[in-house]
């Protein structure tokens, strides 16, 4: 109630009152400060009339607003608690009140401000008396009975609920204070009454929210509001902890509410709300905003839901913070599965138990990724690898959507990426998992199958030679092998494990196998699985190397093949299988000194595979090499002489000729009747295919071949144009100057070069015009100079 700041020794005359504004030490009541401004609404002192005061009655009223029917006109109009000048508590639904008219700076809509209650006109006396409570406030009686004794005479005053502070229920025989108020007509009552002493003290039941040293606070049941208590009044010594249920009486000390005599309940004896047993499907209007600090938050249920009623309206609901089966991100537009929360205590209905559905995913057409879990730390934070991307990502365990289900390393999910936010303020693009769910096992491919039964060779093993330290599993990354094979007409290699072969026992260098074609999504790099030897190549022998072999003392695997190339003091053997060149020394890896005078190229040898420290093949040389004599080696496939011979052209030498190319083996392209060789079958090409071994094939030359039953050109012989031409001139014994029919050509003897000299030239691709001395040629008669006119004719008249 509100009433007119007046002594009770005299009577001024009667207007409004604030109770809230009365000062106990004082006992004077505190005039209202009128001047107020909040949210933007600016309002005038009302001791200068400025704004005229309209009627109204209290329509609706909220957490920190409320809504006002005009009186006089069709108008609902909207105001602050902040606008208010009493206690809001003692503000009800349809109240009267007086207000004056003002508009909103922002919006520019009409609010009401200055809003006061319409209280009878009375006059209330300073003083406090003591008295009793004799009847109580119920539902079918609007007022109360309080009785007090004024000298020798009993006295029973009327009051209401509004008129008792604290918001506390009276009970017959409490002990109470109030202040005697009378109205315009003489009629006397009781107001701010306060609880001084109950009789029988009643049970009230909360929940500890706040513990700090020696106090706290309980969120009561009965009411939305928080009470205070001391740790002393805690009954026996139990230890409370934020989120026990407690009972407890109220007090009042020193014009508060207090909570005492605390007792301990079992968890979840105290309800505060009713949920309902229906799942309701919604749209996310306003998501939890995680990154807002809680205290400058002033809605505790900021989020909102909009959904279909059952009467085909659209109702909008709030949530808050814990209303999420987990903590995982929400956005606008979600689509969402929850259940209708009703507070007991205020009848304010709210969504929980919210959980994201899979439609969100395809109506906003979020891209989602796929992976593994790599790793998950002891602070709730994990790894993921990306299955199409070489990235890991990082999430939180709260980010999973199923909070009932175990997350370990392995598991297979499906997520969203985002910025980190807090990277935005660090300058860092780095990236996180959100809104992670779990997939059925084998979902994730990490690779895509391009072709089944691919035949191919072995160009590495996938573990170390014999001699090295086996690779292992534990902390180590696996061997990786390779294999070669035509794909589409062009040479590729492809990578394998071990773990992709059927069995390891029978794997060498240079098998014959057949596998299965993957493309790595993250890389696009090509991979084989599924391993499998078809055809063993040349069997080695098991050779002692006691004796013939100086250089171990260990049984080791022989190798065949031929010499490809003779540098100064080195050389490299081709391997049977063509796919790569072994380098080897004269000096320290032949085994017979004496037959390196007879070594050449073309040359058929044996060696061993050097194990130096090397993990790659690449890197491999051959040692123990030994000369073989001619047509010892013994290759599968070949052909005999009667087979078709083929005519063809050079698409590609051997690496000898050209180190810079990627393949070893060369190629020659069998020349179509019809013209288009593009269409023709190519065929690949080693030393040995040649007739004569020592035989310069370059890019562009004609040859003659014939294929043998491994696809391979064999037998072949190049078809170059022979010209004639006449020694122009003689140096020292050489031939200096050779004259074609349409040029002259400088040369100089070859044996007169060095070889390291010769070996480089050999090298050297070209196109041009080739010259081959046939015979050396012989110098002038003597008492003849050079070529002249008199030798050509006294060579003539021998010949005859």
């Amino acid at each position: 109630m509100s009433y007119e700041k007046s002594p009770i020794e005299n009577f001024p005359p009667i207007g409004v009152f604030n109770a809230d504004l009365f000062n106990e030490k004082t006992n004077n009541i505190m005039p209202v400060n009128s001047n107020r401004s909040h949210f933007g609404i600016s309002c005038g002192d009302t001791t200068n009339n400025q704004g005229t005061r309209e009627t109204g009655i209290i329509e609706k009223l909220l957490h920190s607003y409320g809504f006002i029917q005009c009186c006089e006109r069709q108008a609902r109009l909207f105001f602050h608690f902040s606008q208010f000048g009493g206690n809001i508590e003692h503000l009800k639904i349809g109240d009267p009140v007086e207000f004056e008219m003002t508009y909103d700076r922002r919006t520019g809509k009409p609010i009401a401000s200055i809003v006061t209650k319409i209280a009878p006109e009375v006059v209330l006396r300073e003083e406090r008396v003591i008295g009793t409570v004799t009847s109580e406030v119920s539902v079918g009686e609007a007022q109360g009975r309080i009785t007090y004794e004024n000298k020798g005479e009993c006295f029973f005053l009327p009051f209401s609920k509004d008129d008792v502070e604290g918001n506390v229920t009276l009970r017959i025989s409490d002990q109470v204070s109030f202040q005697i108020a009378t109205n315009n007509k003489g009629n006397l009552s009781a107001t701010h009454v306060r609880l001084e002493n109950a009789a029988h003290p009643v049970k009230y039941q909360g929940v500890v929210c706040s513990l700090k040293d020696e106090y706290g606070s309980i969120e009561r049941a009965d009411v939305v509001k928080e009470i205070f208590f001391h740790m002393q009044d805690v009954n026996c010594d139990i230890k409370l902890n934020p989120g026990d249920d407690v009972e407890f009486n109220i007090q009042m000390k020193h014009g508060k509410e207090i909570a005492c005599n605390i007792e301990k309940l079992p968890s979840g004896s105290v309800v505060f709300e009713d949920i309902s047993d229906e799942t309701v499907k919604g749209q996310v209007l306003k998501p939890f905003e995680k990154d807002v600090i809680p205290r400058e938050r002033n809605d505790p249920l900021p989020g909102r839901i909009k959904y279909r009623a059952p009467d085909y309206s659209e109702v909008e609901v709030s949530f808050g913070e814990k209303d999420q089966k987990g903590d995982f991100t929400l956005r606008h537009g979600d689509w969402v599965e929850f259940r209708i929360a009703t507070d007991r205590r205020d009848q304010l209905k709210r969504a929980t138990c919210i959980s994201l559905l899979e439609d969100s995913f395809t109506v906003s057409g979020e891209r989602r990724e796929q992976g593994v879990i790599d790793s998950i730390e002891d602070d709730g934070i994990g790894f993921i690898q990306l299955a199409e991307r070489d990235i890991k990502v990082t999430f939180k365990l709260t980010e999973m959507l199923d909070v009932d289900a175990d997350c370990t390393v392995g598991d297979e999910v499906e997520f969203t990426i985002i910025l980190d936010p807090s990277s935005v303020f660090s300058n860092n693009s780095r990236q996180i998992g959100i809104r992670v769910t779990h997939l059925p096992p084998g979902s994730v491919q990490y690779d895509v199958l391009i072709q089944e039964g691919i035949e191919g060779v072995v160009k590495k093993l996938p573990f170390r030679e014999a001699g090295t330290k086996k690779m292992t599993m534990n902390g180590n990354e696996p061997e990786i092998g390779e294999v070669s094979f035509q794909f589409n007409g062009e040479e590729e290699t492809a990578k394998f494990t071990a773990k992709d072969c059927d069995s390891l026992n029978n794997f060498q260098l240079d098998n014959k196998i057949k596998f299965d074609l993957y493309k790595v999504k993250r890389n696009k790099e090509l991979i084989a699985k599924n391993v499998r030897v078809t055809v063993m190549p040349v069997k080695p022998v098991i050779v002692h190397t006691k004796g013939s072999f100086q250089n171990s003392n260990n049984d080791k695997k022989v190798f065949q093949g031929f010499i490809a190339a003779l540098k100064d003091g080195y050389g490299f053997i081709e391997t049977l299988a063509l796919d790569r060149e072994m380098f080897f020394h004269f000096k320290s890896e032949f085994n017979n000194i004496d037959s390196v005078t007879g070594l050449e190229v073309g040359s058929e040898v044996e060696y061993c595979i050097g194990t130096r420290n090397t993990s790659s093949n690449h890197n491999m040389v051959a040692e123990n090499v030994r000369l073989l004599p001619a047509g010892t080696i013994k290759l599968e496939g070949m052909v005999d002489e009667n087979s078709s011979i083929l005519n063809g052209v050079v698409k590609r030498p051997l690496r000898s000729l050209n180190p810079d190319q990627k393949e070893y083996a060369g190629l020659i392209q069998e020349m179509g009747i019809d013209g288009d060789d593009d269409k023709c079958a190519k065929y690949k090409f080693g030393i040995y295919g040649l007739k004569n071994k020592s035989e310069l094939l370059q890019i562009g030359d004609p040859v003659r071949f014939q294929v043998d039953s491994n696809k391979r050109a064999v037998n072949i012989v190049a078809l170059r144009d022979k010209s004639r031409a006449t020694v122009d001139s003689m140096k020292g014994g050489r031939v200096y100057r050779i004259h074609f029919p349409s040029y002259l050509f400088y040369c100089s003897d070859a044996n007169a070069r060095p070889e390291r000299l010769i070996n480089r030239l050999k090298l050297i691709p070209s196109t041009n015009p080739k010259m081959i001395i046939v015979r050396q040629p012989k110098g002038p008669e003597t008492n003849y100079k050079g070529f002249s006119k008199e030798y050509q004719r006294w060579r003539n008249t021998k010949t005859t």
